[in-house]
């Protein structure tokens, strides 16, 4: 689906015109994948956009760029304020939004640290990842011959843009077998998870999902579907998984700022349970939504609300000069 376009990027301070917000080619980035990202949604709800999970997200955006040793020349507060202030000259209510971290151009030096660091934000109006059916039909995946990278040689936690080859890989592979997604087992063999989701299994009562040391990312709506189950009291089990056990399952879900709660129908053309939404990811679902988009209690406070957010400094917006 090709990216809709927006007014303005939000580039190293300032707002650019879409058309306008260039790099270039010898961008580091572009050659060794040297950037770090985040994904962040902003719901459409009664009091105008509200960004789910905003200070999460840019902490998390943080936390993997001290991991790649590339330090933001901008502080927490202002990248929070950008973001906000970005979805709102856009005149925004339900979008996607993109900041990314990124070495500049200055040398091809596999130590990058001499080369500038560059911040840009996109935000867009984005629907359903997997399609606007996928959240109530569920979609058929398949398990991947690609294995998520084993510890030691990439940082899983991180969302480093130049590891993303490997959930690329799991895509293509999937979309080649006619699958909607890809799941992809860890180094030993035990379920890691989707090209871009995390993924969740339940089973007798008891909901599982692989842990951080299954070479996954530490996903942010996955840190909430958990919260919820915990409101459910619902026994919960962060475990290695093996494969077969999917076949087993009654229900399984991905979960991602992207997917949001999507159920899986079948496995391999394996049928999942019934091969329908199951009860538990409908409540996850209904909560969850209703959560967001501003329907029922913001219980955990998750919601930043765009228009109820103190005015952000004046960013300047320009038209952006031709990269050097």
């Amino acid at each position: 689906m090709a990216i809709p376009k927006s007014k303005f990027i939000w580039m190293d301070g300032k707002f650019v015109d879409w058309d306008a917000a260039t790099v270039h080619v010898g961008t580091h980035a572009l050659h060794y994948g040297s950037s770090v990202f985040e994904g962040i949604r902003a719901y459409s709800t009664p009091r105008g956009p509200a960004l789910f999970q905003l200070d999460a997200h840019v902490d998390r955006l943080f936390a993997g760029c001290k991991v790649y040793r590339m330090p933001i020349p901008f502080a927490r507060e202002q990248m929070r304020d950008a973001i906000v202030e970005l979805v709102r000259v856009n005149e925004l209510q339900s979008c996607y939004v993109r900041p990314l971290v990124f070495r500049g151009a200055d040398n091809f030096s596999l130590d990058p640290r001499k080369c500038p660091v560059q911040v840009t934000i996109l935000a867009f109006e984005w629907g359903r990842y997997l399609g606007p059916e996928a959240v109530e039909q569920g979609v058929d995946v398949g398990v991947s011959s690609w294995r998520r990278m084993a510890p030691g040689t990439f940082p899983a936690l991180s969302k480093i843009g130049g590891q993303y080859i490997n959930s690329q890989f799991v895509a293509m592979e999937a979309n080649d077998h006619g699958y909607l997604e890809g799941i992809a087992l860890d180094i030993n063999g035990y379920v890691s998870e989707g090209a871009g989701e995390n993924i969740f299994i339940f089973s007798e009562g008891i909901l599982y999902t692989p842990p951080i040391a299954s070479s996954i990312l530490r996903g942010i709506t996955r840190q909430s579907v958990l919260t919820l189950a915990r409101d459910y009291g619902l026994p919960i089990r962060e475990e290695n998984i093996p494969r077969e056990m999917l076949y087993m399952a009654d229900e399984i879900f991905f979960t991602g700022t992207a997917a949001e709660i999507t159920p899986i129908r079948s496995i391999d053309r394996v049928q999942i349970g019934n091969g329908a939404r199951g009860p538990l990811t409908q409540k996850l679902q209904d909560d969850f939504f209703a959560i967001v988009e501003g329907r029922g209690e913001d219980r955990h406070g998750w919601l930043t609300h765009v228009n109820g957010a103190p005015t952000a400094p004046k960013f300047e917006m320009r038209a952006a000069t031709p990269a050097k």
